[in-house]
């Protein structure tokens, strides 16, 4: 039964969501103030939903303060979706995003996804564009270290690289990596999309290569 933990100072709000998860077998625990969350506890976690605005400590700065420590997937409940905003969550390592308000059909679908996601075990390993990925453990490296990617950025990276040279729109990239049958988020795409190219700059590396007007590819030129 996967354990997730929901933070939002609303109550409503709370119970909604606690009821909607629990429906699918879900274990769902809830805390309304999140300065009193610590690492040691989110990490009994299968996923976390934080609320980004909240009095005292808000979604934003609990992500900050606990990501190095976490290892499941963050999704933040919003109503914020200025590109700011959206850059700011993606940039502290969210895997994605639930704009309020939302429909009880998209957040059990989403929170879906991203389980489903997590207990995938493909046991090869792919070299790519001078990163290897280490699909087991769900960890890509460059040279002799581990790149920074969260959770949402390296599943990204790896489908591309394992479908080098084809296209893909920021929809179709979101469904096969989250596996939400609805449309695709295009701005978290993106968003990801620009982290991941930031962090394999940092090593000399460019393989993603943007077809405008259409997504994104791994270059052909880069499978070896």
């Amino acid at each position: 039964m996967p354990k997730l933990l929901v933070v939002d100072d609303d109550l409503d709000m709370l119970a909604l969501v606690r009821s909607a998860l629990e429906k699918d077998g879900h274990q769902v625990d809830t805390e309304t103030d999140a300065a009193t969350v610590q690492p040691a506890r989110c990490q009994l976690y299968d996923l976390l939903l934080l609320d980004v605005m909240m009095p005292g400590e808000d979604g934003f700065s609990l992500c900050s303060r606990i990501r190095a420590e976490v290892d499941c997937p963050i999704l933040f409940l919003t109503a914020k979706a200025e590109d700011a905003a959206l850059v700011q969550g993606f940039g502290l390592g969210a895997d994605d995003y639930i704009k309020k308000p939302f429909s009880i059909a998209e957040l059990r679908a989403r929170v879906n996804a991203h389980l489903r996601r997590e207990v995938r075990q493909p046991t090869s390993t792919l070299s790519r564009g001078g990163v290897r990925f280490d699909m087991q453990a769900k960890v890509a490296i460059a040279g002799e270290h581990t790149l920074p990617f969260t959770k949402g950025e390296y599943a990204i990276c790896e489908h591309l690289a394992l479908h080098a040279g084809q296209v893909f729109t920021k929809e179709q990239l979101y469904e096969a990596v989250f596996g939400f049958d609805a449309e695709g988020d295009s701005s978290a795409i993106a968003e990801h999309i620009k982290n991941i190219r930031a962090k394999l700059k940092a090593d000399g590396l460019s393989p993603i290569e943007t077809v405008w007007g259409v997504g994104y590819k791994w270059r052909k030129d880069s499978v070896l």
